[in-house]
């Protein structure tokens, strides 16, 4: 598949040729998302407000090599936005309803598998180590691609990957000695 001519395609207007570029990469686009979002209505959501963007940005793309950290760029924005809606949506009472009914039998972090587990640990970092670790080790992305994805250094990565992974250790009761 020649990346830069369906851009130069997409970026005249041929939506079929856009189409193929989101079609390549779905399976990506959507592991991307769901890392952020947590459920698979949300990543589609994310997804489709993406493709909606690409389309009616496609012409600011300057370098159509650059496609796809350009869509994964958008879509991670995208899912930050849903985020920060959902944090606003949640209700006061049901917050408390959530409280006043949760026992210690049924936290999910007092007896949960390793996913519930991780996820705790990872809400325990500020944001952005949160987002370079699920990147770097949920993701598999390189350094590279998260400063890309980011819009930071790559020696910011590298740095708020280091200090997540010293937190998330000494919360585990690991030793930093090593």
């Amino acid at each position: 598949m020649d990346v830069t001519k369906l851009v130069k395609k997409a970026k005249k207007g041929n939506k079929e040729a856009l189409l193929q570029l989101i079609i390549h990469q779905k399976d990506d686009y959507y592991r991307l998302a769901y890392t952020y979002l947590g459920n698979q209505h949300d990543a589609m959501d994310a997804m489709e407000n993406m493709i909606v963007k690409l389309y009616e940005n496609i012409h600011q793309l300057k370098k159509e090599s650059s496609f796809y950290s350009w869509s994964k760029t958008i879509l991670v924005n995208d899912c930050k936005e849903l985020i920060k809606k959902k944090e606003k949506v949640v209700l006061v009472e049901e917050w408390n309803d959530h409280i006043n009914h949760e026992s210690l039998e049924t936290n999910p972090i007092l007896h949960s598998d390793d996913k519930f587990t991780i996820q705790w640990l990872l809400n325990q970092l500020n944001e952005q180590q949160a987002e370079a670790i699920r990147l770097k080790y949920i993701l598999d992305f390189d350094y590279q691609s998260i400063s890309e994805l980011t819009q930071v250094p790559v020696g910011t990565v590298k740095s708020r990957i280091f200090e997540g992974l010293k937190k998330l250790k000494d919360l585990k009761g690991g030793s930093s000695n090593e």
